[in-house]
C-alpha cells in the first residue's frame, strides 16, 4: 500500500511524522509511506500572536485541505494544534503513546523560575503560559515568542528573552538537554498544559475504512481516553485551542483525574478544578471532560473566558 503523509516541515513535525511512519513500518514493511511537507498559516505568519490571526486550523487547514483533495491520504499533528471543533470528514485514528505532557523552563542564565529577577522577560506563544506564569509571578513581563522550537531557541541565545518557556515532549524528542544550560520541567501543579499536550495523533478521512483501521493498530489506548476527556472539557467549555485555558487528565488504574485552570491573562483572577471518575470507554472520557466544563461554568468561568478575551496579550 502506497501512502502520502502530511507534515509541517519544522524539525519537531518532521520527527513526529517520521516516529509514526516507524510505527506503521514496524507493524507492515511492505507499507510504502511517502513524507510530504506542507507549510501552514501558522508557518506563514510569524510577526503576530497566534491569537491574533485566528484560533482554528492554523496549524492544520492546509493539511486538511491537501487530503481533501486526494494529495494526501493521512496526517501526523501534534495533537494539541488540532482543533478540538473537528471537520466532520476527518478522523483522528491513531494517538502515539504520550511523552512528558509538562511545559519547561528553558534559559542560559537562570536556573528556574523563582530565580529570574524582578522583572524579567519570558518569551512564550501561549495565553494559557502568559496566565498562569502571571499569576505565579505577577513583576514578570510576557512577549510573544513564534517559530520553531530552533528559531525560539536562537532568539534565546541571542538574548532577546531572560527565559522561554517550551513543552518538554518537544524538548524531548529533540534531544535539546545538554544544548542549553538550564532545562527544567515544570510540575503539572504548577503549570497545567494545554489540551493534547505530548501525544502525536495520525489523521485520515474518516470514510477511508481500511486506512483507518490500519492507523488504530498503532492507536495506545490510554492516550486515546486521555485526549478525548481533555478536548471534550475544551469543546464544552468553549475555550479552543487559543484560549488561557489549561487541562490535564491522567488516567492511572483505570481512574482518570482531570485538572483544569481558566483566568484572565494578566492571572489577577484565576479559577482551578479538579475531578476524576473511573474510565473504561471513550464515552466515560468525554463525559468526565463535560462534567468539569459544566462545574467551572457554574462557577463563572464562560465569564472569566469572555474578560480575557478582550484584553492584549502585548500588553502584558
Amino acid at each position: 500500500m502506497r501512502l502520502r503523509l502530511g507534515t509541517r516541515a519544522s524539525a519537531l513535525a518532521l520527527w513526529q511524522a517520521e516516529y509514526i511512519r516507524s510505527l506503521l513500518l514496524a507493524m507492515d514493511s511492505t507499507l510504502d509511506i511517502e513524507i510530504v511537507k506542507v507549510q501552514t498559516k501558522g508557518d506563514k505568519i510569524l510577526n503576530k500572536p497566534l491569537s491574533k490571526i485566528g484560533g482554528k486550523g492554523l496549524f492544520t487547514q492546509e493539511i486538511e485541505s491537501a487530503m481533501h483533495a486526494g494529495e494526501l491520504e493521512f496526517a501526523v499533528h501534534s495533537l494539541k494544534d488540532v482543533p478540538v471543533d473537528e471537520d466532520g470528514a476527518f478522523a483522528l485514528a491513531a494517538f502515539s503513546e504520550r511523552e512528558d505532557r509538562r511545559d519547561c523552563f528553558v534559559s542560559e542564565r537562570f536556573a528556574g523560575l523563582q530565580s529570574l529577577p524582578q522583572g524579567a522577560l519570558v518569551g512564550t506563544t501561549s495565553l494559557r503560559r502568559t496566565m498562569q506564569l502571571k499569576a505565579l509571578r505577577p513583576d514578570l513581563r510576557t512577549q510573544s515568542l513564534r517559530g520553531n522550537v530552533i528559531t525560539r531557541l536562537e532568539r534565546l541565545r541571542s538574548g532577546n528573552f531572560d527565559a522561554i518557556i517550551l513543552a518538554s515532549a518537544g524538548v524531548e524528542r529533540l534531544q535539546l538537554h545538554g544544548k542549553v544550560a538550564h532545562i527544567v520541567p515544570i510540575p503539572i501543579e504548577t503549570l497545567i498544559p494545554a489540551v493534547g499536550q505530548g501525544i502525536v495523533v495520525a489523521q485520515c478521512k474518516r470514510d477511508n475504512a481500511e486506512l483507518c483501521a490500519l492507523l488504530g493498530r498503532i492507536s495506545d489506548s490510554r492516550s486515546a481516553l486521555e485526549a478525548a476527556c481533555e478536548r471534550s472539557f475544551s469543546r464544552s467549555l468553549g475555550g479552543g485551542c487559543q484560549a488561557p485555558v489549561g487541562v490535564c487528565a491522567v488516567l492511572e488504574g483505570g481512574i482518570c483525574r482531570v485538572s483544569a485552570i481558566v483566568g484572565l491573562l494578566d492571572g489577577s483572577e484565576i479559577l482551578r478544578e479538579s475531578l476524576e471518575s473511573p474510565l473504561s470507554s471513550e464515552q466515560d472520557a468525554q463525559k468526565l471532560g463535560i462534567a468539569l466544563a459544566d462545574s467551572m461554568r457554574s462557577k463563572g468561568a464562560a465569564s472569566l473566558l469572555a474578560r480575557a478575551r478582550e484584553m492584549d496579550f502585548e500588553g502584558l
